[in-house]
């Protein structure tokens, strides 16, 4: 089990605020950017978030509900970014260019680039409770890009919109992963646009 951070004080005057809740949220979602999930205690947020564990206690029942917590803040920030929010439902709101301006939103936050990667790869084992999550999470980005790739793409051929979804979003996640291993060799938005150049080079199958 992790070893408790020493004490913050610096920190702690920076995350004070008046709820709680999200100190401690944001608390978690740092420390499982940096330790992943399992190797997060509830301890350790608790003194990154200037607390006592029986206080955190108070706050959230147990580290599966603080998970629980730490996705569900995620999902009120970026809701939308991804494909994902209540209105991206047409092909004007699911377009490719929201694609770029995620990659430039995510390019200023490599810390919750870095804590989603964590726990995507981390829910991949069966009794990992962000596994729903993030099965979830993908099969609704696949749809949304999808919708996005049929908008822009009227041609036939031999590969189906589906399939480019998919294969859109493994680029897109493995180079972010590639950049927070080399921030300095990596550049996603170039990178990514590479991609978009060779994908709209073969035609879609819309059926």
């Amino acid at each position: 089990m992790a070893e408790p951070d020493p004490p913050r004080a610096e920190q702690r005057r920076t995350w004070r605020s008046p709820d709680r809740r999200d100190e401690i949220l944001r608390a978690a979602f740092a420390l499982f950017a940096e330790r992943g999930y399992r190797g997060t205690s509830l301890a350790a947020v608790a003194d990154r978030a200037g607390l006592s564990q029986p206080g955190l206690l108070h706050h959230f029942p147990g580290k599966e509900a603080l998970l629980a917590g730490v996705l569900q803040m995620y999902e009120k920030i970026d809701a939308g970014r991804l494909f994902t929010g209540p209105t991206a439902t047409t092909a004007t709101e699911t377009s490719l260019d929201r694609l770029a301006e995620v990659i430039e939103y995510n390019a200023s936050r490599p810390d919750a680039v870095r804590a989603l990667a964590v726990l995507a790869a981390e829910s991949v084992t069966s009794d990992h409770p962000a596994r729903a999550f993030f099965v979830e999470r993908y099969a609704e980005f696949r749809k949304g890009a999808a919708r996005a790739l049929e908008a822009e793409f009227k041609r036939r051929g031999q590969l189906t919109s589906e399939q480019a979804a998919a294969l859109t979003i493994a680029v897109l996640d493995g180079l972010h992963l590639q950049w927070l291993l080399q921030p300095d060799e990596i550049d996603v938005p170039d990178l990514f646009t590479a991609f978009l150049s060779l994908l709209r080079q073969r035609p879609i199958d819309n059926n």
